[in-house]
């Protein structure tokens, strides 16, 4: 099943389920309830999926990269938070500003939750999982290490439009089956495979839940692995991950 959420011709926002070219409309993320006739794709402009409560980033949960960069496996997610204003979905134009200087992509999976969650197990967490989604952590590099006495991760991944999300929230894929990859303006630059995730989903959710109370809708980022490269303003560059979808966005 595929979720998703679009804007009318009229300025309705509709979240539902996708039929065959439609999207059925749904009382809320996860619900059952169908609250009216199936919408045509085509008549909907898509949003992101979801607008999380929280929207947490990881970093350094790949075992290429932490080899790459000699770090060590950490036992728990060494996470930040997005503001919501960094929120963006599918066709975005992300701008650059000019204090970001140098930005990167960051093809990812991401993690919605679809049950309220506190002290889990990761058995548990396996079921508070709604599904996945593709996710774009654009980073500054200019401002994250700008200042030697602390490293600015909320203000260089919290730009306007740095948390790209989308197009949908697929609920029947295998996290371990899937792929991410980022192409640039047509050209691969990222591919890596989900299952050299140090942490699995099933662990982020449970490990973060003894920090946090989770809730519906929030998204989680697995974090990226090797490949992420700097972007300039006019690139096209697109999160695919087959089972999920291509979320694309123009850079500004």
């Amino acid at each position: 099943m595929h979720w998703a959420r679009g804007i009318t011709p009229a300025g309705e926002t509709i979240t539902g389920v996708i039929i065959k070219d439609t999207l059925e409309p749904r009382a809320a993320l996860g619900a059952d309830k169908i609250i009216g006739a199936p919408i045509p794709l085509a008549d909907l402009t898509l949003l992101p999926p979801v607008v999380p409560g929280k929207f947490i980033g990881l970093w350094n949960n790949f075992k290429a990269a932490a080899e790459k960069n000699g770090h060590e496996h950490p036992a728990h997610p060494l996470y930040f938070l997005k503001p919501d204003s960094a929120l963006s979905g599918p066709g975005a134009a992300v701008a650059i500003p000019q204090s970001a200087g140098r930005v990167v992509f960051e093809g990812e999976l991401g993690i919605v939750i679809g049950k309220t969650c506190k002290d889990i197990t990761p058995a548990a967490a396996q079921d508070a999982i709604l599904g996945y989604t593709c996710v774009n952590d654009f980073t500054s590099l200019g401002v994250l290490f700008a200042d030697p006495s602390f490293p600015q991760w909320t203000r260089s991944k919290g730009f306007d439009g740095f948390g790209v999300i989308g197009p949908v929230i697929a609920t029947d894929v295998d996290w371990r089956d899937l792929t991410i990859r980022v192409l640039v303006n047509e050209r691969e630059r990222q591919s890596y495979p989900a299952n050299d995730m140090i942490l699995s989903p099933p662990e982020i959710v449970s490990l973060l839940s003894q920090d946090m109370t989770l809730n519906p809708g929030d998204v989680i980022a697995c974090g990226t692995s090797l490949g992420a490269a700097p972007v300039k303003a006019g690139m096209e560059v697109v999160v695919v991950i087959e089972g999920i979808g291509e979320l694309s966005v123009v850079m500004g």
